[in-house]
């Protein structure tokens, strides 16, 4: 079998092709069967790469709660700001908008 395969086509599967193999003849034709070490090292890499891609899925969970947080502050900010425009008397500005800043979502 040729681990390239059609030039014009991607393999999915090139390193089983290129791994090490035992041709056993078997009913209906002969069996290709890959060393076991190499299943065993096959799966401890899916293993990790689950492991990480959980962990990246936790991380996107957290920017999007912090987004969330910012984009809430920066319309506190900005309603601060049009309240303040408004607002003759220089305390109250500066009341509003030490509020403003220091709310937490």
């Amino acid at each position: 079998m040729n681990h390239i395969g059609d030039t014009n086509k991607m393999v999915d599967t090139p390193r089983t092709d290129a791994a090490k193999k035992i041709v056993l003849g078997g009913v209906g034709g002969d069996w290709e069967v890959v060393h076991i070490a190499f299943s065993r090292q096959l799966e401890r890499e899916l293993n990790a790469a689950n492991v990480e891609m959980d962990e990246k899925r936790k991380d996107v969970v957290w920017l999007a709660t912090e987004k969330a947080k910012l984009e809430e502050r920066i319309k506190r900010l900005e309603e601060a700001g049009d309240n303040m425009v408004t607002e003759e008397d220089v305390f109250i500005r500066l009341k509003i908008w030490t509020k403003a800043k220091e709310a937490k979502p």
